[in-house]
């Protein structure tokens, strides 16, 4: 029987001719914060203190031990980050370039100190460009010249820490006669009967023994023969249960054991979970443009999705515990979808089992990102390699549904002006529709294969046409009004998304000492985008009468802004499905703590935005828009059964008065949008009058005009605090309400975000953590909107 043997002891990271302990997995920066040589580079300005770690080589040690009793002995790496050499007792066992891929070495009957040599991933990169040629990317870190997460170097979200190290686990193997060197595994639904059919690839010490496989899948069992290095099992389920997105039904997982023999002997043993499911994507042409919506088990979705990026610049620190608590913070959301976006990694397994259990669908960029990439070797082999390895690796995963091919690399071509520059130099499109379809048509046929976001299907359409397949829509915050996302109705929106700082607990950690402005030296530092505080400033403009010198009242309503913003956009295109398939909001979380556009902050903590999406990814959901002179209320139905309810239409005035009102009757089919036009004698009429819908504990408001034009009364409530909550009763109009339950403790969370309240209303928010309430504490940390001072 193979017998694995971790290597996590003994390791030390060399520097300056001294040994410091090192944690393997992990990376050179962890190392050297924990001995004590570096700052941290998340706290303050000190990234730049620490910028000359990355320029560095770097080497890991400890003993390998020998001795097996088995015929064979191998050093397995999953992971070195990300130019390296392994040496033992100083002779030369392999080279790597690759952080993408696992490597294996040979080391029978060896033993002795293992060195693994770094080398500066910004010198290979660069020796690589000398040879292939300069290309154009979006940044001028040189990432795309090395197959290592692009993010390392820095993004408008993220820091340049550009790490080395060996990042996931190495171990020993030690085996005799064969083992299973890969396994494939092909899951279909055939009429009904779950078929999962495994591809296996052995390697041998002994050419001449004879090998069976025995496959197992929950109670069924499945023999076969290995001949030379390959064979095939095929075990049939009868009435097999489906794995379903969260929301459709189950997530329905089974077991699968295949086991590797020699005359009764067990050699290997290969143990996954797989789910029963088909999945196709839509891209019929129609009246419209072209579609995109993704197909589960014959259900058409509407995608409500988030982008993943790494959640740690350093992803060796992201625990199993950690995917699952970020993983679960999307699905309590109401997201049933999360892209893991091209500038990062292809996740480690227990992201995909986390995905898997929680009904979230995956879908999995492969990692390349704003840039031209060469296609020459050595690259080109890399990525062929990382395709093949990682493809086979995450197939298991029923939650994986659609690669992709690249983020914005298509679009960068045509509209970043990089055909000129280029002059015909080779930029990726080989990899993207040559390669990579390749790869995953020959290995993994079940799955979906597109070849990039945004893509329009051919080069007969811009790369990023809103009427045909994916869409990408940043002409908004970077230089307009959120409400123009309303002016388009693109296929499948698969980025788009504002701006707003990390909770108050996250800037006080991150930058200590420092009396915070917008503008002050450590939230500029920790705003990575192109003039993102301008945008910021001008979007705000655009709604609100700005906080001069108040930081703290910025702070708010930049939060409000980012939650309206994504609301404005994810009402207005899930009320036009079946034409939009899909909103995947740029972005879940963060890898520090940043200004940036996610719903989750560096630090875990959850933005009011985070909350906005419960109610925008909800099954029901209710929204007002303008149509011509008037209004018309959509009632966006995703549940599995149709939805009858009276909603309650009120035209009231900013000082409370009901002006008019009406109930109405809604009916709307199962997975379907139902319209009702508003009675003409409710809509309102300039800035001292709103409508609001309720129906079932959902609520709908429209304001005809910017908050800076609204005379908002002095918000009058009262406030108790118990054990576990904090309730606030309105006196007058209270518009979004927000208890920043991080100013009452760093580990303070509630369980709602921005809410309005109407006069006589009352809202108990469930606090978690705070161990004193005290109604003026909890007062002093509630924000709402106040007249223009």
């Amino acid at each position: 029987m193979l017998e694995a043997t971790p290597l996590t002891e003994g390791w030390v990271l060399c520097h300056e001719g001294v040994g410091l302990p090192a944690v393997v997995p992990g990376c050179v920066h962890t190392d050297l914060l924990a001995a004590g040589v570096i700052p941290d580079p998340f706290l303050g300005r000190n990234e730049a203190e620490v910028a000359w770690v990355g320029r560095r080589d770097w080497t890991y040690e400890t003993d390998l031990p020998t001795g097996s009793g088995h015929e064979q002995t191998d050093l397995v790496f999953d992971g070195l980050d990300t130019v390296a050499e392994v040496l033992l007792d100083g002779q030369l066992l392999g080279r790597t370039r690759n952080m993408h891929r696992g490597y294996r070495f040979d080391v029978t009957g060896l033993g002795g100190r293992l060195s693994v040599r770094f080398a500066s991933a910004y010198a290979e990169a660069e020796a690589v460009r000398g040879k292939v040629g300069d290309r154009p990317a979006a940044y001028a870190e040189p990432y795309q010249y090395l197959r290592k997460m692009a993010c390392s170097f820095g993004w408008d979200w993220g820091p340049t820490l550009v790490t080395a190290g060996i990042w996931r686990p190495v171990r020993l193997e030690r085996w005799s006669t064969a083992r299973l060197a890969r396994v494939r595994p092909v899951v279909t639904v055939q009429q009904g009967v779950g078929v999962v059919e495994l591809h296996i690839e052995v390697e041998r010490t002994r050419v001449e023994a004879e090998l069976t496989l025995e496959a197992r899948v929950g109670g069924v069992r499945a023999r076969g023969e290995v001949t030379g290095t390959r064979g095939v099992v095929r075990v049939e389920v009868p009435d097999a249960e489906l794995w379903w997105p969260r929301g459709y039904g189950e997530q329905s997982l089974h077991d699968v054991e295949l086991t590797l023999c020699h005359d009764s002997v067990v050699l290997d043993v290969w143990r996954r979970r797989v789910g029963f499911r088909s999945v196709e994507l839509d891209t019929s042409a129609d009246g419209r443009g072209t579609g995109f919506t993704l197909v589960v088990n014959g259900e058409r979705l509407f995608a409500r999705g988030v982008n993943w990026i790494p959640d740690d610049v350093f992803p060796s620190r992201v625990t199993r515990e950690r995917y699952r608590r970020r993983l679960g913070q999307a699905a309590d959301a109401g997201v049933d979808l999360v892209r893991v976006w091209g500038g990062g990694i292809y996740e480690s397994e227990d992201f995909y089992d986390a995905c898997d259990e929680l009904g979230l669908l995956v879908w999995q960029d492969f990692p390349f990102a704003c840039a031209a990439y060469p296609e020459e070797q050595p690259l080109r082999g890399e990525v062929e390699a990382e395709a093949r390895e990682n493809v086979v690796r995450l197939m298991p995963h029923p939650s994986l549904v659609l690669w992709n091919g690249n983020n914005e690399n298509l679009w960068g071509f045509r509209d970043w002006g990089w055909e000129g520059r280029l002059a015909g130099d080779s930029w990726g499109e080989g990899y993207y529709l040559g390669v990579l379809p390749r790869v995953v048509a020959e290995l993994d046929p079940t799955r979906v294969y597109t070849a990039g976001s945004p893509w329009s299907g051919s080069w007969a359409h811009h790369p990023n046409d809103p009427a045909h397949g994916t869409h990408h829509s940043w002409e908004v915050w970077n230089r307009a009004d959120y409400a123009e996302y309303r002016s388009e109705v693109p296929r499948f929106v698969a980025e788009f998304g504002w701006q707003a700082p990390p909770a108050y607990a996250t800037l006080r950690r991150a930058l200590p000492g420092e009396e915070l402005a917008a503008d002050s030296p450590g939230m500029l530092h920790h705003q990575k985008a192109e003039d993102g505080n301008g945008k910021l400033a001008r979007g705000l403009a655009r709604h609100f009468a700005l906080p001069e010198g108040d930081f703290d009242r910025w702070h708010y309503l930049t939060q409000v802004n980012q939650a309206r913003a994504v609301a404005a956009g994810i009402e207005h295109w899930r009320a036009h499905w079946p034409e939009c398939a899909g909103t995947v909001v740029w972005q879940l979380n963060d890898c520090w703590p940043v200004t940036s556009w996610s719903a989750i902050d560096g630090d875990g903590r959850e933005k009011p935005l985070y909350h906005e999406l419960r109610r925008l990814y909800a099954d029901r959901l209710l929204t007002l828009r303008v149509r011509g002179e008037g209004l018309v209320l959509a009632a966006v139905n995703q549940a599995a059964g149709p939805w009858t309810a009276a909603l309650e239409l009120r035209r009231m005035s900013v000082a409370g008065e009901v002006i008019g009102a009406v109930r109405l009757e809604l009916a709307a089919r199962a997975r379907a949008v139902a319209e009702l036009p508003v009675p003409d004698g409710l809509v309102p009429d300039g800035a001292k009058e709103f409508l609001v819908v309720d129906s079932e504990g959902l609520r709908a408001l429209y304001f005809p005009v910017p908050d800076r034009e609204i005379p908002y009364p002095r918000p009058e409530f009262e406030v108790v605090a118990g054990s576990g909550s904090v309730t606030v009763t309105a006196r007058t109009l209270v518009r979004d309400l927000l208890l920043q339950a991080d100013r009452l403790g760093p580990d303070v969370r509630a369980d709602r975000g921005l809410v309005t309240l109407l006069p006589g209303e009352r809202v108990t928010i469930g606090v978690e953590g705070w161990e004193t309430p005290d109604a003026a504490a909890a007062r002093a940390a509630l924000y709402c909107q106040e007249p223009a001072r």
